[in-house]
Formats: C-alpha cells, structure tokens, sequence
C-alpha cells in the first residue's frame, strides 16, 4: 500500500557519506520535530532525475527554507558513493540538499514506492515523487504517474502545495 498524507513515515535506515565514510542515518533522526521534504528518483545520474528533478529542488531551496523546511532529502536506490558523486555532480551537495542512499530499498518499498523496469535495468527502484512531512507525518504527497516525468513531483509544484 502507497503511504498517503496523514499517515506516519516508516522507519528505515539510509545511508550518506560523511568526513569518515559511509554512515547511517533513521528517518525518525531526519524527521523527528522537523520539517522536512524528502523527493525520491528512480536513479542517480539518469536523465530526468539529473536534469530536472534535483534542479529543481536547488531552485526552491530558499522557498522553502521560508516556509521552516529544515531539510531537503534526496532518496535513491543507489550506493552512498554514487550518490556523493550524484550530489557533486550537480551542485545539490553545494546548495545544501541531503542525497541519500537506500541501498537495499527498504525504505521505497516500505512507502509502497517501488517498481520494476527490467528492460533498462532498474530494479526494485523508486517511483519519482516529492513529499512534505512534519515531525515524520506526511502532510503532502505529490507522485509522479511515469518515472520520466518531473512535473507535479518537482520542488516548484511541491512549494505551492505547503
């Protein structure tokens, strides 16, 4: 089942890479009595999600700073290291947004997020949405019909939204 406003994040563990390497994080840590956006992508380095998504994340991130978000978070299924990589590569690490890694996809499929695309070699990937959450509740969830789109999931559609 799709997790929906009003319903509580799950817990589960990403990771990020920190001064000594890989570290682990709980979403309860990056969410309890904070506001905070977390926006999935079906892939580091793929083509939407490189182009438009975290873009446009970058773009809003003073939007949403003014309305009390303490954090933007970037969730793919990928390894730490691609998505520091991911992060550098397009200036989302520089403008402050956290890009974090769900390595086994635990957390996607707990939302109920995940899906498959064998012909292209994704699998057990996220489908591409952007959420807004309080104190780990979810307050709204705006999700992409087609992984290849960026539109009512990307920051400027979100920010409208809260």
């Amino acid at each position: 089942m799709t997790i929906s406003a009003g319903q509580t994040l799950p817990e589960a563990t990403l990771i990020r890479m920190g001064a000594n390497g890989a570290e682990q994080v709980s979403i309860s840590a990056l969410t309890k009595g904070r506001k905070v956006v977390i926006f999935g992508v079906p892939g580091a380095f793929t083509p939407t999600c490189h182009s438009a998504h975290v873009p446009s994340f970058i773009r809003t991130k003073d939007g949403f700073a003014a309305k009390g978000v303490e954090d933007i978070i970037c969730v793919s299924v990928n390894d730490p290291f691609v998505m520091k990589a991911w992060g550098e590569a397009t200036g989302a690490s520089a403008a402050g947004l956290s890009l974090l890694a769900d390595a086994d996809s635990s957390f996607t499929k707990a939302l109920g997020l995940a899906f498959d695309a064998p012909p292209v070699g994704l699998l057990a990937r996220s489908k591409r949405y952007a959420l807004y959450a309080e104190d780990g509740v979810v307050k709204a969830l705006h999700l992409e019909e087609s992984p290849g789109t960026c539109e009512i999931s990307g920051g400027e559609s979100l920010l409208k939204a809260i």
